[in-house]
């Protein structure tokens, strides 16, 4: 028995030989037989007893046999030691049964790392072989082998001793190498996938700083002397044919070596081996190979099938298949062995069979159709022949749209042939034909197939026809729509349809059209008349039977309940309720796209015995709202609007919200309306509406709202609406001068309308409106007194502040009336002599401007107002004195500022000094009408002051310069003649021929004056 390893094994390495003793030569001479044969027993039984006493010496006292002539070699390809020797001492006939204890130590004697107890039969000078695989390459290390023996035969008694060791024999491969710094093993090494490889390095310059790569993967190993170290890689994968990169490098010298490892797939077992027959000649193998174990150091694996009865075998070219030509011998059954083999490995399957269970026909030919109608047809074929003209069973099958729709059994030996019948008119079919052979099926023949068309009909059915009616300028217009035929009802190509418009009001009218096809409508315009439409399809052979509708003069009554329908997956369930029993059908029609495109007009034909249906269609979308319309169809063709249904295959949420108006806002309440909020283009029912307002901080909610968190987690009250219709609410006991924020969502039964901005809105205080009521009556009166005196603002200039008074065209003269001459109303100059004439000159000036001349005067602060007083001029005048002083304060704002006139009596014998220095009346009123707009032309700004005085007027007490200190009391005031303005200066300025008085103001005899 083994007595233990380390490492390595024999098996796969080299087999166990041994050398044969040769025969004695043959006697030259035959003697005769019976001579011979006592000859023989005579000589056999005298040679037996000494080899028997001989025998039993040897046996009886065994002796102890030592190994000699050992010899080791290495093969460093396989990594293996192969060890031979001999034993010299038995006998030259003798047989025993020994075993060979084998040591192996490596690097030194004493390191043992293999020991191996091999048994065999010894005789005399027989070379005995063994074989050790090393798992270290054999380059790594010197390895010593030194081995003993001991009989372990059972005709030996006694109990067996070991003989001595033989001496020890060195295997060193590093001898071989060269003088390189670093060597990788092993070198080109062929492995499985899965397998453990150990790999090594030597290296000559005795260093520690080495590393390892594998793929430019570092690796790390177990350093077994100063210059070895050696790395085990477990389970290794294959990468690629050319093989696996490891190398080792010197980190700072730069010596470097490598080395391939080959990693090949591992061999599989052949699958699904199987050999069959064609032509009962030859055998056709085929197999599944399995993983290619090819690489770039080792060919693919080969294949050799091999037949056990006959002995014979073949080398397969192919990788999956292989022939094998039938033997004339009429050889039935057969058992084949398919061998797989690489440089690694071998594998092999078996298979036992009959040949006439497997047989395989070969493809029919020429498969061709005849005498080809519009429902049958006739198939061909050929079959290729099997033996002496065995019978053959094929199988004809007929697929149409790539199913099979017919499938018939014929029985050949040459030709085939067979009817198909029940075809489609103008219908692509395809025949195919596979056979097997009848005697023992075993497989199907390959298929052979052939396309073919069958002849066209007349349509055999009408088409499906509907219409669509509408007013156009007091007219019916009917749209007609017909469904293209199924083609297996169209039995051809459509060519046209035909369109027959009968008047059942008037028989004798019909009116034909003919539509090509592929149109599918067309529009009619009508009268208020009954109408009996035909439709008729056409193709190459003749008309489709006729499609009939009638058209009522009358529309009737079109306005009918209308409800809803749920939606699933599979459509729209749709019912309703039968209104009469005489009804031949039902038609239920609808639009497939969304309301706001072009309707893309569907319908769908029903029994009289119908009740509900589901409507299904491809472009049926969920959050669009469809509207179905029930037809019920009379017995005489004609269609009446049954009910109408409306439905969601899926509802969403509102996509949009209202777009809400705020009214009436007080500072109470305010109103929300979103009138123009449309339900029905929303994707679901409308089923109310939310109103989500924000009061201000700490306020609560109006008592119609209910406290709710927003999703962004804010608060805020909400008003569930739950009439669809209502698009009004009125929101109340809200706080004056308060800011609210309000939004407004509709919901449906998924959820409520995206989450808009809020819009703000402050209420007033209570007050503001009655101020509104009375401040914008007085802005609107405002307003149009403004306008109206814009438009008369010129009117206005003329009565209330004219530039200059005209005394012609004054109003006042009017007022003057002279009771002793009434028609006098200008009192001329002439008419007028004043008694006298005081003129003050005051330095001061002011800017005024004369009439006429246009020219102003620089007005300063008078200190002193200047007065032109009129004195009496009757001599016996006694009574009181003048005293009154008329002042114009339009043209002498100055003498308006002292807003007196002193009023004293003056006696006829008055001094002239208390006048003044006067000059004549007749002198003055010369100068004025000489040259007074002259001598006030000339005079500088500031150097004239204009009074008006009466005729009859005093000085005053204005002058201090020029009036007595001690004035008289006053007296009554007389009547004054006239009014005329004199520039201050000119009285005692020297009178001038050519001054003329060019600009006098006169009035008219006035009132008197208390």
């Amino acid at each position: 028995m083994d007595v233990g390893g380390v490492e390595g094994n024999h098996v796969g390495c080299a087999a166990v030989t041994w050398g044969l003793e040769e025969a004695g030569p043959e006697p030259l001479v035959k003697p005769e037989p019976m001579a011979i044969f006592a000859v023989f027993q005579t000589t056999f039984l005298l040679a037996l007893l000494p080899l028997r006493t001989y025998e039993s010496e040897v046996l009886s006292e065994p002796l102890p046999l030592t190994p000699e002539s050992l010899k080791v070699s290495v093969n460093s390809t396989r990594q293996c030691l192969h060890l031979q020797w001999t034993v010299h001492s038995l006998a030259y006939h003798q047989e025993l049964k020994m075993v060979f204890q084998i040591q192996i130590s490596r690097f030194k004697t004493s390191n043992v790392i293999w020991v191996e107890n091999y048994r065999t039969t010894v005789k005399r000078n027989r070379v005995l072989h063994w074989s050790w695989e090393s798992k270290l390459p054999l380059e790594c290390a010197a390895h010593f082998i030194r081995m003993r023996s001991m009989v372990d035969d059972a005709r030996i008694p006694k109990p067996g001793f070991w003989s001595n060791w033989s001496s020890w024999e060195e295997a060193d491969a590093q001898n071989s190498l060269g003088h390189d710094p670093l060597f990788v093993f092993p070198k080109d090494k062929l492995v499985e996938e899965g397998s453990n490889v150990t790999i090594c390095y030597v290296s000559r310059i005795h260093q520690d700083n080495i590393s390892c790569y594998m793929e430019g993967v570092q690796i790390y190993g177990e350093q077994l002397d100063r210059s070895v170290s050696a790395f085990e890689l477990k389970n290794v994968s294959f990468i690629r044919k050319k093989g696996t990169n490891v190398f080792c490098k010197v980190d700072q010298g730069g010596a470097l070596g490598g080395i391939v490892l080959f990693v090949s797939k591992v061999l599989e077992e052949p699958k699904d081996f199987s050999c069959e027959t064609q032509d009962l000649k030859t055998l056709t193998c085929t197999w599944d190979p399995g993983s290619d174990t090819g690489l770039s150091k080792q060919p693919s694996q080969s294949y050799t099938l091999f037949e056990s009865f006959s002995g014979k075998k073949t080398l397969c070219k192919h990788r999956n298949w292989c022939n094998w030509q039938v033997a004339q011998d009429s050889q039935e059954t057969y058992n084949f062995t398919l061998v797989a083999e690489n440089y690694l490995r071998k594998r092999s399957v078996s298979i036992l069979f009959n040949l006439t269970q497997r047989v395989h026909p070969m493809t029919p030919y020429n498969l061709f159709p005849k005498n080809v109608g519009a429902t049958n047809a006739t198939m061909t074929w050929k079959v290729h022949s099997i033996g002496n003209n065995s019978t053959l069973l094929c199988q004809l099958e007929l697929l149409a749209e790539g199913q099979v729709i017919q499938q018939h059994n014929v029985s050949i030996k040459v030709n085939g042939e067979y009817l198909l019948g029940e075809l489609e008119p103008d219908t692509e079919y395809v025949a195919r034909v596979r056979c097997a052979y009848t005697n023992h099926f075993w497989k199907w023949s390959e298929l052979i197939s052939q396309k073919f068309n069958t002849a066209e009909a007349a349509p055999s059915e009408a088409p499906d026809v509907w219409r669509n009616m509408k007013m156009v300028s007091g007219h019916p217009t009917v749209s007609l729509f017909w469904k293209p035929l199924w083609k297996v009802h169209a039995n051809g190509k459509i060519l046209f349809y035909n369109v027959i418009v009968e008047n059942l009001d008037k028989p004798s009218r019909l009116e034909v059209l003919s539509i090509p096809a592929p149109t599918r409508s067309t529009e009619l315009t009508l009268d208020q008349c009954s109408y009996q439409i035909h439709v008729t399809a056409h193709n190459s052979v003749g008309p489709s039977p006729a499609s009939v509708i009638v058209i009522s003069g009358d529309p009737g009554n079109e306005e009918v309940e209308s409800g809803r329908v749920n939606g699933t997956e599979d459509g729209f369930s749709v019912s309703w309720k039968p209104q009469s029993g005489d009804a031949t059908g039902y038609v239920v029609e609808w639009c497939d796209g969304p309301q706001d495109l072009p309707c893309v007009l569907q319908w769908k034909n029903l029994g009289p015995n119908t009740t509900s249906t589901v409507i299904s269609s491809g472009a049926f979308r969920p959050g669009v709202r469809y509207n179905f319309r029930i037809y019920e169809i009379s017995a005489k063709r004609m269609a009446h609007l049954l009910e109408k249904k409306a439905g969601y295959l899926e509802e969403l949420a509102p996509s949009d919200n209202p777009q809400v108006v705020m009214s009436n806002l007080t500072s109470h309440s305010f109103t929300l309306s979103w009138k123009d909020y449309s339900t029905e283009s929303q994707p679901g029912f409308i089923q109310g509406y939310h109103v989500y307002l924000k009061p201000k901080a700490g306020e609560q909610c109006p008592p119609a709202f209910e406290k709710t968190v927003l999703p962004e987690d804010s608060l805020c009250c909400k008003h569930t609406i739950d009439n669809p219709e209502q698009k009004t609410f009125v929101v109340e006991n809200l706080q004056p001068e308060s800011v609210y924020e309000f939004f407004v969502t509709a919901y449906t039964s998924v959820g409520e309308g995206p989450l808009d901005a809020f819009t703000k809105v402050t209420t007033p205080d209570e007050y503001s409106h009655i101020l509104i009521r009375i401040i914008l009556p007085m802005i609107f009166c405002v307003l149009i007194v403004m306008i109206i005196c814009y438009l008369k603002r010129q009117w206005l200039k003329e009565k209330c502040y004219p530039d200059i008074p005209d005394p012609y065209k004054s109003s006042v003269l009017s007022l003057i009336k002279s009771k002793e001459n009434p028609h006098l109303t200008i009192m001329n100059v002439n008419d007028c002599v004043p008694d006298a004439i005081e003129v003050i000159n005051k330095p001061e000036g002011s800017k005024i401007q004369f009439l006429g001349t246009r020219k102003s005067l620089t007005e300063t602060e008078f200190t002193k107002p200047a007065y032109i007083y009129l004195l009496p001029a009757e001599k016996d005048y006694s009574g009181p004195g003048p005293c009154i002083c008329f002042e114009n304060f339009t043209y002498n704002q100055a003498a308006s500022d002292f807003a007196s006139c002193g009023h004293f009596p003056v006696t006829p014998e008055a001094p002239p000094h208390q006048l003044g220095p006067l000059t004549s009346p007749e002198n003055l009123l010369k100068a004025l009408e000489q040259n007074c707009m002259n001598s006030l032309g000339g005079i500088p700004a500031g150097e004239a002051n204009l009074t008006y005085v009466s005729q009859l007027a005093s000085p005053t007490s204005g002058d201090k310069g020029s009036l007595p200190t001690d004035p008289p009391e006053p007296a009554l005031c007389s009547e004054y003649k006239m009014q005329m303005a004199v520039p201050l200066g000119l009285a005692s300025a020297a009178p001038s021929e050519q001054s003329s008085l060019s600009s006098t103001t006169l009035l008219g005899q006035g009132e008197h004056y208390r």
